[in-house]
Parts: structure tokens; C-alpha cells; sequence
């Protein structure tokens, strides 16, 4: 799968990309992230980027040509890319979106910065996105999350296939977990999970797991 990111902070998504299950992923040529520059797209002088809102208020507001620009950029290179606007009034992300989304080809995830987004470039994209409601002080960081919990559903991204099987989200649920010492400051690990009975401790996982609606 191939990631588009538009970002005036192309090394935020590169580091990113070099780390962890997602660096591994992209080292083994599972994934794809591409970077790319939004100030490139700029013809202003000082590749500006913002500019002050008509109306007046507080703060800049994104441009819309450089951003016109950098998404057909992508379009022209790929005709499948579905691209999204990372808003906090987006569509909610989800597990559920996680796995929609791993079924793409490739999907361009564009950031903002500042006050936000000139209204006219929500007409460009396919949709908007969110990692939840509350403010970013940009979309790499929504990006950078959008991108790992996507990438952890594509075969051999994690090293163990049980891994992604035994997901507390994949299943709807959560449940409490322990790991060495049995013991640790007075508080022990329940019993039943060192009994190495398999049946009653999957029994214990089912008693003890809070389901949550992920949608």
C-alpha cells in the first residue's frame, strides 16, 4: 500500500517512517510512504503557504493553490489515490475505517497548519478525516496515526501473524493484561493466568473483557 502525505513538515513524516512496525514495513518494501512538500507547490517568493482570512480573525489560514497544486500532483501520478483532508470535524477514524482503508491501493492524507483550511479545497478532496475531536496544532501527528494503525493490517507487517489475530480492537474488546514479575509490589497476577489450563483462561479473558463500540 502507498501513503501520500502534503505537509509542510516533510521530515516529521520521514522520521516517522523510519521507526517501529511502520519503518520495518517500509524497510521490507510492504509500504510505501511518500512525503511530499507542500511549500514546493508555492509561487510565492517565500513559498508562502498561509495567508490572513477575508473577514478578519485571528491567525493564517491554508492557501488554496499550493494546495490545488500538490494534490493533482498526486492525482496525475496516481489515478487510484483517494485523498483525505485531516480536519477535526472530519470523519470519525476508526479500527473499522483502518481496515477500509487497507483495502486501497494508496491514499493521500493532507495536513494542515495554522487556523485551518481555506473552505474552497474540501471540494478538491474525497472526503475529511479525523483522529478524534479535539485540536491539532497540524495534521502530521493524525497522519502519522492514521498511517500505523492501517499499516498494522497489511500481511507481514507485524512479525507475528498471531499478533494482529489476538488484537484487543480487531476484537471489540479489552481486557486486563499482566507479564512478569508474578508479583510486584504486593499485587499478584491472577492465579488462573500461571495455571497453564488454556480453556479457563480463555474463559477468564471472556469474563474480564470490557466490549466498546467502535464505530
Amino acid at each position: 500500500m502507498k501513503f501520500y502525505v502534503i505537509t509542510i513538515f516533510p521530515d516529521f513524516i520521514e522520521l516517522f517512517s523510519n521507526f517501529g512496525v511502520v519503518g520495518r514495513a517500509a524497510k521490507n518494501r510492504l509500504l510505501d510512504i511518500k512525503a511530499i512538500n507542500l511549500r514546493e507547490f508555492a509561487d510565492s517568493k517565500y513559498r508562502q503557504t498561509d495567508d490572513k482570512p477575508y473577514g478578519g480573525g485571528p491567525g493564517m489560514i491554508m492557501k488554496p493553490e499550493p494546495l490545488y497544486h500538490a494534490i493533482s500532483s498526486v492525482r496525475n501520478t496516481d489515478s487510484n489515490v483517494k485523498v483525505a483532508l485531516l480536519t477535526p470535524q472530519g470523519k470519525e477514524f476508526t479500527q473499522s475505517r483502518a481496515e477500509e482503508f487497507f483495502k486501497l491501493d494508496s491514499l493521500c492524507l493532507v495536513c494542515g497548519r495554522y487556523e485551518g483550511f481555506d473552505e474552497r479545497i474540501k471540494k478538491m478532496v474525497d472526503f475529511e478525516l479525523s483522529i478524534g475531536r479535539y485540536v491539532l496544532s497540524g495534521g502530521e501527528i493524525a497522519a502519522c496515526a492514521v498511517i500505523d494503525a492501517t499499516a498494522r493490517l497489511i500481511p507481514g507487517v507485524l512479525g507475528n501473524s498471531e499478533s494482529l489475530a489476538a488484537e484487543t480492537y480487531g476484537e471489540n474488546s479489552e481486557y486486563p493484561q499482566y507479564t512478569r514479575p508474578a508479583v510486584f509490589k504486593g499485587m499478584r497476577v491472577p492465579e488462573i493466568l500461571l495455571s497453564g489450563n488454556h480453556e479457563k483462561i480463555k474463559k477468564w479473558i471472556e469474563e474480564h473483557s470490557i466490549k466498546g463500540d467502535l464505530k
